[in-house]
């Protein structure tokens, strides 16, 4: 359980000084977490229609930016300062990271305050970007901007103090979330779906074509995933000197394995077929299920974990047109349901011999910790639903978080960036000139020489709706 002092106080014996193996091994599993973030940006760039390319880079990378920034102003002290009621910590030394210690160690590891710091930074800059593939081709720039701000502010850098800050009421109670089963992958998916309830449905929606248009990025992106997973998961320990962050990398490459054979089988049996996007999907699946669960459960336990959040999210990503939602990218069925099943199984899986002494149903354990893991659920879920809703509607009401309508025809790429992924004219660089939204559809004007020469190449909006 990364940030947690007082599970890390349990678990490992209290080092006398910075430990300079930990510390390294620490900034390494930083850094393969940042790595996370551009992984997914690639992951869900392949998924989109050629013309949403750079906006959904851009929706990852932004956050590199703005919850960097935040964090280091207010976000550290929110998250990870003295508790204030469980709800929420703050410490003054914390605003702006000014008055931290060159040498300071954090709690009880051997690793120094700037190193959790930044470690636990590239958590929250790659929660936001989780839900930006719900709202894939349809949404402003700016209004994504701004809504990251504010969900950091009220929903991420609070929930992380429940989950993972010493004094935060999940914390207190028990709740198991060893990397951000809770705090990371449900947060973000029941955020995106309040944000999308109030942006609505992509033009064309069950009625137009929007297949991945390059299968190469997606698997590309979900193997940077799985490469970056191993420091977001064995870095959570915040430490090697028990043997439990090993036992946490063997689960998720366990785990994750198990999930893409799941998802893969079960495609297999409905639609025929052995898809990489399936196999992606699968493996990103596996790779949430176990992120809440890697320290609690045995390697069979995580092949249990992958097996099942392999096949039920696997069936969740079909409920949208069930139900009528426009999750673009399936942030819901896969990081919102895997999420849940993770947390879920600690409460039947745990084994009580790795990161805590607590015991799932399956291990003589009772019900007592499933009852717990299924509170944590619940209240993550309905906060960050309710919260995004509230904020997505408010930002909405002031400035539109919807692009026009000619806007998402023509592209989010041109319209908010002045840019296109690819130069099909052989003439070099992917720039376009940036013309007034009103101009693209007039006839004769820029935006219709653009999307004229575009459409003759191949790589315009009418191509676009049939192979795109």
């Amino acid at each position: 359980m990364p940030p947690g002092i007082l599970t890390l106080a349990d678990g490992l014996a209290a080092p006398a000084a910075l430990s300079p193996a930990d510390t390294g091994f620490m900034l390494l599993c930083s850094a393969l977490v940042m790595v996370m973030t551009p992984g997914l940006a690639f992951f869900y760039g392949g998924m989109v229609r050629v013309k949403s390319v750079l906006n959904m880079l851009m929706m990852s990378f932004v956050g590199l930016g703005i919850v960097t920034v935040l964090w280091v102003l207010y976000g550290f002290g929110l998250a990870f300062g003295t508790d204030r009621g469980g709800i929420v910590g703050w410490r003054g030394d914390f605003a702006g990271l000014g008055g931290i210690g060159l040498t300071e160690l954090w709690g009880t590891s051997g690793i120094p305050v700037y190193v959790f710091a930044v470690f636990q930074l590239m958590f929250a800059v790659l929660t936001p970007a989780l839900i930006s593939g719900a709202l894939a081709d349809r949404v402003k720039f700016t209004a994504w901007a701004l809504f990251t701000a504010l969900w950091v502010t009220v929903v991420y850098f609070p929930v992380a103090h429940w989950v993972w800050g010493e004094g935060g009421w999940l914390f207190r109670l028990g709740v198991i979330d060893f990397a951000g089963g809770t705090a990371v992958h449900i947060n973000a998916g029941a955020a995106a779906l309040g944000v999308l309830l109030v942006v609505g449905r992509r033009i064309g929606f069950r009625k137009d074509p929007m297949r991945p248009h390059n299968l190469p990025l997606v698997m590309l992106g979900a193997g940077l995933l799985w490469f970056g997973w191993f420091g977001f998961n064995s870095g959570s320990w915040l430490g090697n000197g028990d043997g439990v962050g090993a036992v946490a990398f063997v689960n998720t490459q366990v785990a994750t394995a198990a999930a893409m054979l799941g998802w893969l089988a079960y495609e297999k049996l409905r639609h025929g077929a052995f898809t990489t996007l399936g196999a992606a999907s699968g493996a990103v699946a596996g790779l949430v299920a176990i992120t809440p669960a890697c320290g609690a459960v045995s390697p069979l336990g995580a092949l249990a974990v992958g097996a099942v959040a392999g096949v039920l999210c696997a069936l969740a990503v079909g409920l949208k047109y069930k139900f009528g939602y426009d999750d673009s990218l399936d942030v819901i069925g896969v990081h919102l349901v895997g999420g849940i099943a993770g947390s879920l199984l600690v409460g039947l899986f745990a084994t009580g011999g790795v990161q805590s002494t607590a015991r799932g149903l399956f291990y003589g354990g009772g019900l007592g910790q499933l009852g717990k893991q299924a509170l944590g659920v619940a209240a993550v879920l309905l906060y960050s639903f309710v919260v995004s809703y509230v904020l997505a509607k408010g930002i909405d009401r002031l400035m539109g978080f919807r692009v026009a309508e000619d806007e998402e025809i023509a592209g989010v790429d041109r319209t908010a960036h002045a840019e296109t992924a690819y130069d099909f004219t052989g003439a070099g660089g992917g720039a376009v000139h940036r013309v007034p939204a009103a101009a693209l559809g007039a006839p004769g004007g820029p935006g219709d020489r653009e999307r004229g020469h575009g459409t003759e190449r191949g790589h315009g909006t009418d191509t676009e709706k049939v192979d795109a």
